[in-house]
């Protein structure tokens, strides 16, 4: 019987385990590396396990069995490896031993496939005389998936991987066992030590076993048809019979013949319907490396010609094969054309990288220059960020030899990139006024897209009417120049400034950006201005606009090949998942979007800060300083205006937190004067309750009252309901902190009025947490406002009058206590522990006895009880003794009472170790999430 099996161990472990069963005989075929040593290493082990007679027979040696093992008649296990490599003699004394197979016997035979003298017969011919009793089975081994290989380079290596690095490893060594452990040895050697990247992988350079292979049998091959293997080597691909012949200037008889010579002695193999190649990509580098020089050349510039010719031509192969033929001025036409193909198939990123590195080629003629870097420019603001590309354009721009219009063009592309994708704003700014300047005259159009930018109102520094005067000037230079994408971009910065300004006809606007147009370049300026109008969406609090908008901006970035634009819409995604309370896994999506963006610490600013205010409210104050920091990337104060308002809030919030008013002060007003300073009203709405809120801690409430007061007017009529939310909040704020006295009872319940009206306002958004906060604003104020009335009943002989208001003093406590304890739920819901432990805190000297719990103490003698949880909860978080014992209402020694008790009970080593007791985690796998104390 002759079968195919999948898997080689269990037929022979059925063998070897049943002494009576029918001979079986194995073939296991596999290239080199395989790992077919191994697999007759483990057959081996199962003998011995099986207490079988095993018998090694390594063919080639010279070697072999001895006549009485040749002529054995009991049961064993042959294992007979590398029959490719046995000569005639040997194979009619191995076809002699296996036709007499003993029942109970069993054989493994390897062998190379590729290496058989003659294809598909291991054994040679005539074909065997198999016993009919005997089971015959092939077995094919299979390179490593990847996932093996990653599990590979883990074991050798460690965890340090990317994921970059790990597919890159499984390309370069084709997923061959032995291949893949000999680069990961050599990468385990590397100095400076390996440190899991791409490049490390792409630099290891070709394993000295693996070299020694693919060289003896090229030059296994006569001279004559060694030229077919270089060819290959050269092209670098797998790549057709006509290909090979014509690379290789053998021609097509002579090419043919070599080619089967090639395959013949395994130097090349075939990949394919008429593809030929290397078994092992890395073979390629040693192979190239063994050409001589002045042939490799010629063979490169045949190379060049063979693919101009086809269809469609593949520029950037031809670019590479003209430089290396020594062609240069061809090399540079073909670097134009591919950058200009990469960008028509929106492929940015990969134009950038070409050029690059073209441009940074010592001794690169002047007239070339010229024409490469502006195409540099364009794809640079399109895609992605790359501080290279900063630095190429930087030296290019001060190339006075340069036309002033190419000069200005540069320019204009090079302020947009240090404006939007570095966050170098100065910079930016002062090289789009140059720009727009050099270009009015020469190129009214690109004069109008310098223009346009410079009214982007994200930008530090100047006022909105500063934008506004920009875009006026951008508007007349667009309509003057008659090009229908500059109209669309200055259209887009018209939206971007109008949305986030509330101006009465912004989503009027809106409705106007062309999302049919068949034009690229009015596809991808359209694509911008539907994701900044979903953007300001956001920030102002329109929420279900906003998921519309950002459907079609992403969809239609997509489409055009704009993965900036897409990616700018990625973080307004993570704000909006934020405000609306969508926080399982929010955590998790910021650091990803961080770690795909390393480079881009502009464009990752939005998920530094969520992630900054998830920390906050998870009580990790020291991770929510670092976050919203950008982890030392970049300043608050070099963040677009809006973010740097948020972050700015939220250090102020840890400010007080802290009881560290002076400091909390001082940076209420420094963001406040950013924001007044841009005058963009909307953006103060993550910044103001906060503000005002420390300057009244500090004493300054003036100040405090003139912000509120700027605040109210800057928002006008403007469609802006978080700001007018945010309003009144900082109205409940002024009214809460100016009345601490008993006496001052009408201004606290004037902020209850407030806060319960914040709290609508965001509900209708909706924005979950803002709202339980601004509920708990209001009932705190309650409780503070009856707080000599309490909840108890109402004693004899009093007044009746006194008696009605005792009573309504006391509905009202009952029902401020019945708003915290759904503001406490609400923060458990979202996550927000620290929030959480805070609302239970006032709860407890608030609430009254539960009826029918026993006198004395509840026992929790082996679990923790519900103030050791809150106090675990916030030590494992982070938070010091002192500031948990402020949240808390409690004294540091008691909170160290607590934290030793809960460590006792759970067995945890440290304080952040409680994180991991049962019930210490949030549902979804994040730290549990919390907000900073309110007044009162």
């Amino acid at each position: 019987m002759i079968a195919t099996c999948g898997s080689a161990g269990s037929p022979l472990a059925h063998a070897l385990v049943q002494k009576r069963a029918e001979p079986l005989l194995l073939f296991v075929e596999g290239a080199a590396g395989e790992g077919k040593s191994h697999l007759l290493q483990e057959v081996a082990d199962l003998a011995e396990d099986a207490e079988t007679v095993c018998l090694w027979w390594r063919c080639g040696t010279g070697g072999g069995p001895s006549p009485e093992d040749e002529h054995r008649r009991t049961p064993a296990l042959w294992l007979v490896e590398d029959v490719h490599r046995a000569d005639e003699e040997e194979l009619r004394r191995l076809r002699r031993v296996l036709e007499v197979l003993e029942p109970g016997s069993a054989a493994a035979v390897t062998y190379r496939p590729e290496e058989l003298p003659l294809p598909g017969l291991p054994l040679g011919g005539p074909p065997m005389a198999y016993p009919s009793r005997m089971t015959v089975l092939r077995y094919r081994l299979a390179p490593w998936n990847e996932e093996r290989v990653r599990q590979a380079a883990v074991q050798a290596l460690g965890e340090g991987w990317t994921p970059e690095a790990v597919r890159r490893l499984y390309e370069r060594t084709g997923g061959v066992p032995r291949v893949v452990v000999d680069l990961l040895a050599a990468l385990r050697e590397r100095r400076p030590a390996f440190t899991g990247t791409a490049a490390e992988v792409e630099a290891a350079g070709t394993p000295a076993r693996l070299a020694e292979l693919v060289l003896s049998r090229t030059y296994a091959l006569s001279p004559a048809d060694r030229p077919v293997v270089w060819a290959a080597a050269v092209l670098g691909r797998p790549a057709g019979r006509d290909e090979l012949t014509a690379v290789s200037g053998l021609g097509a008889a002579k090419g043919n013949t070599a080619l089967l010579r090639a395959l013949e002695g395994a130097a090349l193999v075939e990949l394919g319907e008429d593809r030929y190649g290397f078994a092992v990509p890395l073979e390629v580098a040693a192979v190239r490396a063994s050409i001589p020089g002045p042939v490799r050349q010629d063979l490169h510039g045949r190379a060049a010609g063979v693919l101009s010719r086809g269809q469609p031509v593949a520029w950037d192969a031809v670019a590479g094969h003209r430089r290396a033929a020594g062609d240069s001025r061809r090399w540079l036409q073909a670097v134009e054309k591919a950058a200009e193909s990469a960008a028509a198939a929106s492929r940015h990123q990969h134009a950038v990288t070409l050029l690059e590195q073209t441009l940074a080629t010592p001794g690169l003629p002047p007239q070339a220059r010229a024409r490469l870097a502006p195409l540099l420019a364009r794809s640079a603001v399109t895609g992605l960020r790359s501080d290279q590309t900063v630095e190429v354009l930087t030296q290019i721009v001060g190339d006075s030899s340069l036309p002033s219009s190419v000069r200005g063009e540069l320019r204009l592309d090079l302020g947009l990139m240090l404006g939007n994708q570095t966050g170098q704003y100065a910079e930016g700014w002062q090289a789009l006024e140059t720009a727009a300047a050099e270009l009015r005259e020469v190129r009214p159009d690109l004069a109008a897209r310098a223009m346009a930018a410079l009214s982007s109102p994200y930008w530090p520094g100047d006022c909105v009417d500063v934008h506004r005067r920009w875009l006026r000037n951008a508007m007349a230079a667009a309509d003057a120049s008659g090009d229908d994408a500059t109209r669309t971009a200055v259209l887009a910065n018209r939206v971007t400034l109008a949305t986030h300004c509330a101006e009465p006809d912004a989503w009027e606007l809106v409705k106007r950006l062309p999302r049919e147009t068949t034009d690229p370049a009015c596809a991808r300026q359209a694509a911008r201005g539907l994701c900044n109008a979903a953007d300001a969406a956001v920030w102002l609090g329109l929420h279900e606009r906003a998921e519309d908008l950002l459907a079609e901006g992403r969809d239609l970035s997509a489409r055009s090949g704009a993965p900036y634009i897409e990616h700018n819409a990625l973080g307004a995604q993570l704000l909006q998942a934020w405000w609306t309370g969508k926080w399982p896994g929010l955590a998790k999506r910021c650091e990803d979007f961080v770690a795909t963006t390393a480079d881009m610490p502009r464009i990752a600013s939005d998920a530094y800060i969520v992630r900054g205010l998830l920390a906050l409210a998870q009580g990790d104050w020291e991770e929510a300083a670092s976050w919203l920091s950008q982890r030392g990337t970049s300043g608050t104060n070099s963040l677009p205006v809006p973010l740097a308002a948020t972050a700015a809030g939220a250090l102020i919030r840890l400010a007080l937190a802290r009881q560290e008013r002076e400091a909390a002060a001082e940076q209420a007003r420094a963001a406040w004067a950013v924001v007044a300073g841009k005058g963009v009203w909307s953006w103060a709405a993550e910044l103001a309750p906060w503000a005002v809120e420390a300057l009244t801690r500090a004493g300054d409430s003036a100040t405090a009252h003139a912000m509120v007061r700027d605040f109210a007017r800057g928002l006008d009529r403007g469609d802006a309901p978080a700001a007018r939310a945010a309003l009144l909040w900082s109205r409940a704020v002024l009214a809460e902190t100016e009345a601490p006295a008993r006496e001052e009872r009408d201004r606290l319940l004037r902020a209850v009025e407030l806060y319960q009206e914040a709290a609508a306002a965001y509900a209708s958004l909706p924005r979950p947490y803002a709202q339980a906060l601004a509920a708990e604003g209001a009932a705190r104020c309650v409780l503070a406002a009856h707080s000599e009335a309490g909840p108890g009943p109402v004693a004899e002989g009093t007044d009746s009058s006194a008696s009605t208001g005792t009573a309504c003093s006391r509905t009202s406590v009952l029902s401020a206590v019945t708003e915290l304890e759904s503001c406490a739920q609400r923060f458990t819901d979202l996550g927000a522990v620290w929030d959480a432990a805070r609302t239970r805190a006032l709860l407890r000297t608030r609430q009254p006895a539960r009826k029918g719990r026993p006198p004395g103490r509840p026992s929790h003698a082996d679990e923790l009880s519900p103030r050791e949880e809150e106090v675990a909860q916030l030590a494992a978080s982070g938070l010091t003794n002192r500031e948990i014992a402020v949240t808390l209402h409690l004294s540091p020694r008691t909170v160290e009472q607590h934290i030793a008790r809960a460590m006792r009970k759970t067995g945890a080593l440290s304080r952040r170790g409680l994180v991991s007791r049962p019930g210490g985690g949030s549902s979804d796998g994040e730290r549990p999430l919390v907000r900073q104390e309110q007044p009162g």
